[in-house]
């Protein structure tokens, strides 16, 4: 059988997915990866057949999306020539993370894709929404790459066909302890905000950075470019993480039982959902990260948190569910392998 895995680029979680998922599709048949974006700091670590500009958002440093640098970058005729251009026709299982060039070409050729992410979940009307809904930002996520069947991942399973989050081998294998400093990554903030807002805790904290190439330290705070195994070890290692209101990372800390506090960018609806989502299940939510929001960074700091998060690993489980239901009818799953019939 021949698949075609479509990965979304814009972020690091769902590249950082896709290195538990695309051994186990392997399994099943001869699988080509098609990457889109130009956000993610994180390498595949797999042959990627398809590398495309798509359809990308930038994060800026003002806590959301830099929709200057996003309208300036986007290439609509560019993305329309990759959708014209991609032979989905050639693929048995067309599989896609919020990937929108594979998506809106099996759309205009007639050709089935299969979801499986994080998004599908989101917009399912019984996972939990801020108060005030985005309408706008519920139709980019239901449009932005539309499929038609999907296998969702959340922070808890809201309902059929939705699943705990992938949790990859690197996080399960990590030896936990806890030290005294605080993880920071916020990539829609500038160094110099957040900053400005940590100087004023004595406290340490290690900033992984977007917008830095180099190590430097100021006072109690070390600004380190995102570098995956340093980042991992600091994972282990930390009291508590603050972070964006994403998926992959606030599944990570919760999994790793870590201290939580989130904040969700400016403008994104899905990290809305998720920030309520997170709220629900006792997890500490910030409207934005600055001075005034002090007394609550504050109670964070000296409040223990007890949440007790069992995320087992289904990841083989979800992709067998996912090749039985949707496979041609010529292929038959055997208990240890993908057959003809």
């Amino acid at each position: 059988m021949k698949i075609l895995y479509a990965i979304q680029g814009t972020g690091n979680g769902h590249i950082s997915r896709a290195r538990d998922i695309v051994p186990i599709l392997q399994q099943y048949g001869e699988v080509d990866i098609l990457v889109s974006g130009t956000q993610a700091d994180v390498d595949l670590n797999y042959k990627i057949k398809y590398q495309f500009h798509g359809l990308s958002f930038v994060f800026g440093k003002r806590g959301g999306v830099d929709f200057k640098r996003t309208l300036k970058q986007t290439k609509f005729l560019r993305f329309l020539n990759e959708i014209w251009n991609l032979n989905v026709a050639q693929y048995d299982l067309v599989i896609n993370d919020f990937e929108p060039v594979s998506a809106w070409a099996c759309k205009f050729k007639v050709k089935k894709c299969i979801g499986l992410s994080h998004q599908s979940a989101v917009i399912h009307p019984f996972s939990p929404k801020p108060a005030n809904i985005d309408w706008l930002g519920y139709l980019i996520l239901k449009f932005y790459a539309p499929v038609n069947n999907f296998y969702g991942f959340h922070f808890k399973t809201y309902a059929d066909k939705i699943y705990n989050p992938v949790i990859r081998q690197e996080i399960r294998g990590l030896k936990i302890k806890e030290g005294d400093f605080y993880i920071v990554y916020l990539p829609a903030y500038s160094d110099e905000r957040i900053i400005d807002v940590l100087s004023k805790f004595n406290l340490h904290f290690k900033v992984f950075s977007k917008h830095s190439k180099q190590n430097s330290k100021c006072g109690n705070i070390e600004i380190i470019p995102i570098v995956n195994h340093l980042y991992l070890k600091s994972l282990a290692e930390c009291k508590g993480v603050i972070c964006g209101a994403g998926f992959e990372g606030p599944s990570e800390a919760l999994f790793l039982r870590k201290k939580l506090l989130v904040i969700p960018m400016k403008g994104q609806y899905e990290q809305q959902c998720n920030a309520a989502a997170l709220a629900k299940m006792g997890v500490k939510v910030l409207k934005t990260f600055k001075l005034s929001y002090f007394n609550d960074l504050d109670e964070f700091f000296n409040t223990e948190q007890s949440l007790n998060i069992n995320y087992p690993n289904q990841t083989e489980e979800i992709i067998r569910k996912l090749i039985i239901e949707n496979a041609a009818s010529n292929y038959t799953v055997t208990s240890d392998s993908f057959s003809f019939s």
